[in-house]
């Protein structure tokens, strides 16, 4: 189950990643309880969510060309320290009382362009760190690493925000970025100098789009990735909602309700883990792809906190299986030269569809109530992971 971690660099890698990301997760479940606080608006959820992953939809592309031609360790560092310096300004104006609607969604603008960078370095360097033969350990063991996160950070944001206030979750937010900065400075890769062609950036990205569209296979999956992203996660944006309104919990149930989904998450990525390179990971991808939309429609006609918790932890669960087999299946079939534009490709469906996916959620959940805009992803979900399944037979029998 953990036999990637044996690896030194992969393993320091890890575990400055899953310190940075608790202090995400607080940050993230603090800031919507702040925008929610100050504008009692799901529109306004859904806006800044939005603009939080536009920028990876715009630039995401650019950065799998960098993460193909330079350092990753490089660019990850850069990106980890604009991280930092980011989080600290949203803290010291939260605590100074003066931060307003506008300023949060500027940070999360700027958050987003670095994000665009960021991802197709962090999803490509794994391979360089552990080797295609630890690939799909150390794939499911990073997703371990963010849905251990995922119940650590919410958990701990609920009790946090009630002691310290926002601005100090902010700030440990901003404090737990050192360790994957320390992290990767200690990491020495004999080969992570990215390939330098002699192509112009623009002439390599076009390459790299050609690759994908010319693979039908790798279109699919990515057409199932975007769908997730566009009408399956929107949920998140909600939950200040659902939390404050339809469960009446308060925000310590917030960081229960989250944390339930990061349970299940965790669960799934240390059943992958476990399960190694199965061989019939078609199949459980369709499977897990129906169960993530069932349980999405549950989620949004339950008016029971105790089913609200279980329907979130089966979401967390199959959505973990859903885009960890296909981040896995896409690195194992692309040509190393092209893994970074492939994976900006996967991370412009899965983080640049989710401004729209968020837009969506917000408005619907403005004009007819937020277990309707769950609803209807989950429906949209449904529909089209049964087309999948019939007209691409290839995605199920996938070893």
């Amino acid at each position: 189950m953990f036999s990637s971690l044996s690896i030194r660099d992969f393993r320091v890698y890890w575990l400055g990643m899953l310190v940075s990301l608790t202090g995400t997760w607080i940050q993230q479940v603090a800031q919507s309880w702040l925008v929610f606080q100050l504008t009692n608006s799901a529109l306004l959820l859904g806006i800044v969510g939005f603009l939080n992953s536009i920028p990876v939809l715009v630039l995401s592309l650019f950065g799998g060309v960098l993460a193909d031609r330079l350092n990753k360790r490089n660019i990850l560092i850069t990106t980890q320290i604009i991280f930092m310096l980011l989080a600290f300004v949203l803290a010291l104006l939260t605590q100074l009382k003066v931060i307003t609607p506008l300023q949060i969604i500027i940070l999360a603008l700027l958050n987003g362009v670095v994000m665009a960078f960021d991802s197709p370095a962090r999803q490509s360097i794994v391979v360089e760190l552990v080797g295609k033969r630890h690939l799909f350990n150390a794939i499911a063991l990073n997703s371990v690493a963010f849905n251990s996160s995922r119940i650590i950070g919410p958990a701990l944001a609920g009790i946090l925000v009630a002691t310290i206030g926002m601005s100090g979750c902010f700030y440990i937010n901003g404090v737990s970025f050192l360790a994957v900065i320390i992290a990767l400075y200690s990491i020495k890769l004999a080969n992570n100098r990215g390939d330098f062609s002699n192509n112009g950036a623009f002439k390599d990205l076009i390459e790299g789009l050609a690759f994908v569209k010319n693979n039908r296979l790798i279109l699919a999956l990515i057409a199932m990735v975007a769908v997730v992203s566009l009408f399956g996660i929107a949920h998140v944006i909600l939950m200040p909602i659902f939390a404050n309104d339809v469960l009446k919990v308060g925000v310590k149930g917030l960081g229960v309700l989250m944390s339930s989904a990061g349970c299940g998450a965790l669960l799934g990525a240390l059943i992958l883990a476990r399960l190694g390179d199965y061989k019939h990971k078609g199949r459980l991808l369709l499977f897990s792809a129906i169960v993530f939309s069932a349980s999405l429609i549950i989620f949004s006609l339950s008016r029971t906190y105790s089913l609200s918790i279980l329907t979130l932890a089966s979401i967390g669960l199959s959505s973990v299986i859903v885009t960890s087999l296909i981040n896995t299946i896409l690195q194992i079939k692309v040509e190393d030269r092209f893994r970074g534009r492939v994976m900006s490709v996967f991370m412009l469906t899965f983080a640049g569809m989710m401004p729209f996916g968020n837009l969506i959620a917000g408005s619907l959940a403005e004009a007819f109530g937020v277990s309707f805009a769950v609803l209807f992803g989950g429906v949209i979900c449904t529909v089209f992971f049964t087309v999948i399944s019939i007209a691409y037979p290839a995605v199920r029998k996938i070893n």
